[in-house]
C-alpha cells in the first residue's frame, strides 16, 4: 500500500468511531433481548392470542414473507399494522444498525490485512488495543444476536406491517434476514468470516503472550514478588514508578481474557498450527469459566471448547488472589494516606491496584450467578469481599482528592524529562518522513511548553489531540513497507506509551479511573451482589467495610449509553433500590446495636437503684449477729460494676 493511501485510510480514527459505534449497538441488542424477554416490557401483541396465527406463520416462513398472497394468515397483524410498524420500528432500525455496523468492520478488516498491519501490545499499544477490542466487540455482537429469540419475529412482523402500510417492503430487509439465518449458528458462521483475518488476529493475540503469563499468576507469586509493595524497595521509595508500556500494567485480565479466548474460539486453525498459541489459549482457558459479552450475557467458554480443556483452577487461583491484595492494597492505601506525596511517583502502582481489584470483583459476580453446581462453593463465594471494596474506594478518594499532587509533578515531568527524552529519541532516527517528523515535532514542542504555573493557576489541559495523533502514528508506520517502521524503532513507542500516561493524569483523571476500576456491569449482577451483601453483614470483622456497597451502586450510572437511553429509567430504579436496600438492612443493624446498648445501659443503672442495697445493708448486719442458715432459693446477687472487674 503507498504512503499517501496509509495516511488516507485513518485506522486510527475508524477504530475509534467503530469500537464506540459497535459498543452503542451492542448495548441496543442487549435491552431488545430483555425487554422481549420480561412479559411486563414485552410489546403487547406478540404475545396476543389473536396474533398466535400471524406469528407462527412468520417464524416458520421467514424471511421468505409473501405479504400479499398470505392474507389467511396476516389479517391480525393487517388490523393493527400502523401500531406495530411504530412500535416495532426501533427494534428493526436496531437490527439494521448491526447489518451496516457488520458492513463497516468487514471493510476495516479486510484493508488491514491488505496493509499487512504489525501488532504489538507492548509497540503500538492503542493500534492493537483498537484492533482486539473491535474484533472482540463483533464476535459478542453476534453471539447476543443469536440468543435474542424474537429476532425473527421483530423484524419479520415490522416487515409485514410496513409493506401493508407503504405498499412495498424495506429496501434493507433482504439483507437483514439473510443476516439473521447466517447467524442462526453464529460460532459456525464466525469461523468462515474470520478465516481470511487469522494471520491479523494471531500476530496481535501472540503479542499478549509474555504480558498475559506474567500478569496471570498466583497469590504466592504476587507474594514472593511483593507485588504492589512501597516498602520492599524503600531505598527506592522516591524513584518514578515506569514500564516501557505503562498502559499494560493496568489493562484489565479480564479483557485479555476476553481477547485470547474469543480471538482463537474464531481462529480455531491458529491453534493447531501454531504450539504457542495454543499455550496461550490454554492458559487463559485456566483463569475462568464464563466470559463476559456484555453485562450479565457470559459465555460459557468451556462448554464449547471441551476438546481443548485439559485442567481448571480458577476458583483457588482467585481465592488466593482476593486474600493477597486484601493485604497488599491496604498496607498501599495507609502508606499513600500518611504520605500523599507519594502518589507523583507512584501513580502507576494506584491504577495497578484498582485494575488487579476490579477484575477480581468482577470474576466473583460473574462466576457467583453463572456457577450454579461446585464441589468447592467456597471458591465463588467471599464473606471479606466488602474490605476489597472499599480499600478501592478509599484509593479512588485519595487520587480526587490530591489531584494537586499528582499535576503538580506530572507537569514537571512532562516538561523537563519526557520532551527531552523524546527529543533525544527524534534525533537518532535514522529516517524520518515529513509527515511523521511533523507530528513527533509537535509532541516535544507541545510538552515543552508546560509550566507549573498552568497547574497553579488550576488550567484545564485537554491532551486529546496529542493522544490521537499518536493513535494516528501507530497506524501510519505499523503497516507493511512502513518509511518509518515502528517496530524497528521501539524506542519512539516506548517514550510515547509513558507520555501518554502523564497525560491522562493531567487531563483524563475520571477516564484513567474508571479504565481501571468500574464496577458499573455489578448493577446487572444484583442477586450475587446482595448475597455479597449479606455475607458482609453477617461476619462482625467486615462489618466496618459494609458502606462500600451503597458506594458501588454510584458506579451504575456508568452503564448508560447515549445509544440506548430508554435503559435509564430501569438502570435508574435498579441502582436507587439496590442502594436502599443496603442503607435499610445497614441502618436496621446499627439501630439494633443502640437498642441492645440501651437495654444493657438501662438493666447497669436498674442495679444502682435503692432497692438492690437492702441485700447488701442485711448482709453487714448479719455479720454483727450469729448466723443463721441461708434461705434456699435466694441467689447470690453481684455488685453494681463487678461486670467491669478485671477476672
Amino acid at each position: 500500500m503507498s504512503l499517501p493511501s496509509v495516511y488516507q485510510s485513518k485506522f486510527a480514527e475508524k477504530l475509534t468511531i467503530l469500537n464506540e459505534r459497535g459498543r452503542g449497538v451492542l448495548v441496543r441488542i442487549y435491552n431488545i433481548k430483555k425487554t422481549c424477554s420480561d412479559p411486563k416490557t414485552r410489546p403487547p401483541f406478540l404475545s396476543d392470542k389473536a396474533m398466535e396465527p400471524s406469528v407462527k406463520f412468520i417464524n416458520k416462513k421467514f424471511p421468505h414473507l409473501d405479504v400479499r398472497s398470505s392474507t389467511q394468515h396476516l389479517g391480525p397483524v393487517h388490523k393493527d399494522k400502523g401500531d406495530i410498524a411504530r412500535v416495532l420500528a426501533p427494534f428493526y432500525h436496531s437490527f439494521l444498525d448491526v447489518l451496516e455496523f457488520r458492513d463497516h468492520v468487514y471493510e476495516l478488516l479486510n484493508t488491514i490485512d491488505a496493509s499487512q498491519c504489525f501488532f504489538d501490545i507492548h509497540v503500538n499499544y492503542d493500534f492493537t488495543k483498537g484492533y482486539l477490542d473491535l474484533v472482540v466487540t463483533y464476535v459478542s455482537l453476534v453471539l447476543l444476536l443469536a440468543r435474542t429469540e424474537d429476532r425473527r419475529l421483530l423484524i419479520g412482523m415490522y416487515h409485514c406491517a410496513h409493506e401493508m402500510s407503504h405498499g412495498a417492503s424495506d429496501p434493507s430487509f433482504a439483507r437483514l434476514g439473510q443476516m439473521v439465518l447466517e447467524y442462526d449458528h453464529p460460532l459456525k458462521k464466525l469461523t468462515e468470516e474470520f478465516g481470511p483475518h487469522t494471520k491479523a488476529v494471531t500476530s496481535a493475540l501472540l503479542s499478549l503472550h509474555f504480558l498475559f503469563a506474567r500478569r496471570n499468576q498466583g497469590a504466592e507469586q504476587w507474594r514472593s514478588d511483593q507485588l504492589l509493595s512501597l516498602l520492599s524497595a524503600a531505598g527506592a521509595m522516591l524513584s518514578p514508578a515506569s514500564s516501557d508500556t505503562m498502559a499494560c500494567e493496568y489493562l484489565s485480565l479480564e479483557v485479555m481474557e476476553r481477547w485470547i479466548l474469543m480471538g482463537f474460539l474464531v481462529c480455531p486453525g491458529a491453534l493447531a498450527s501454531s504450539p504457542q498459541c495454543l499455550e496461550l489459549w490454554r492458559s487463559a482457558l485456566q483463569g475462568s469459566l464464563y466470559v463476559t459479552l456484555l453485562r450479565d450475557e457470559a459465555l460459557q467458554v468451556h462448554k464449547v471448547t471441551e476438546e481443548l480443556l485439559s485442567s481448571l483452577k480458577g476458583g483457588s487461583l482467585h481465592r488466593g488472589r482476593r486474600a493477597y491484595l486484601r493485604g497488599a492494597v491496604r498496607e498501599l492505601v495507609a502508606l499513600l494516606e500518611d504520605q500523599p506525596g507519594l502518589l507523583g511517583p507512584k501513580a502507576l502502582f494506584v491504577f495497578m491496584a484498582l485494575s488487579f481489584c476490579r477484575d477480581e470483583v468482577s470474576w466473583l459476580a460473574r462466576h457467583a450467578e453463572h456457577v450454579t453446581k461446585t464441589k468447592v462453593p467456597e471458591d465463588f463465594a467471599d464473606s471479606r469481599v466488602a474490605e476489597l471494596l472499599f480499600l478501592m474506594e478509599q484509593l479512588r478518594r485519595l487520587v480526587r482528592r490530591q489531584v494537586g499532587v499528582l499535576q503538580r509533578y506530572h507537569i514537571q515531568y512532562l516538561a523537563r524529562f519526557d520532551a527531552l527524552v523524546l527529543s533525544d529519541v527524534i534525533q537518532n532516527l535514522s529516517v524520518c518522513p515529513e509527515e511523521e517528523s511533523i507530528i513527533l515535532s509537535s509532541f516535544v514542542t507541545s510538552l515543552s511548553a508546560l509550566s507549573i504555573k498552568e497547574g497553579d493557576d488550576e488550567e484545564k489541559f485537554d491532551f486529546t489531540p496529542l493522544r490521537l495523533d499518536w493513535f494516528r502514528l501507530q497506524a501510519y508506520t505499523s503497516v507493511a513497507k512502513a518509511s518509518l517502521p515502528l517496530a524497528s524503532n521501539p524506542d519512539v513507542a516506548r517514550v510515547m506509551n509513558l507520555i501518554v500516561f502523564h497525560t491522562k493524569l493531567l487531563d483524563s483523571l475520571e477516564e484513567l479511573l474508571a479504565e481501571a476500576s468500574d464496577l458499573s456491569d455489578l448493577c446487572f449482577y444484583p442477586r450475587p451482589v446482595e448475597k455479597m451483601f449479606a455475607a458482609t453483614m453477617e461476619e462482625p470483622s467486615m462489618l466496618r467495610y459494609s458502606i462500600a456497597f451503597p458506594l458501588l451502586c454510584s458506579h451504575f450510572s456508568r452503564c448508560v449509553h447515549p445509544m440506548c437511553p430508554e435503559e435509564y429509567p430501569h438502570l435508574k430504579a435498579t441502582a436507587l433500590g439496590l442502594c436502599n436496600k443496603f442503607l435499610e438492612e445497614m441502618a436496621r443493624q446499627a439501630s439494633a446495636c443502640v437498642m441492645d446498648a440501651c437495654a444493657e445501659q438501662h438493666n447497669l443503672s436498674e442495679q444502682l437503684l435503692p432497692k438492690h442495697s437492702a441485700s447488701t445493708v442485711s448482709k453487714a448486719r448479719s455479720k454483727k449477729t450469729p448466723k443463721q442458715p441461708a434461705k434456699k432459693g435466694e441467689p447470690e446477687r453481684d455488685k453494681p460494676g463487678a461486670e467491669s472487674q478485671r477476672r
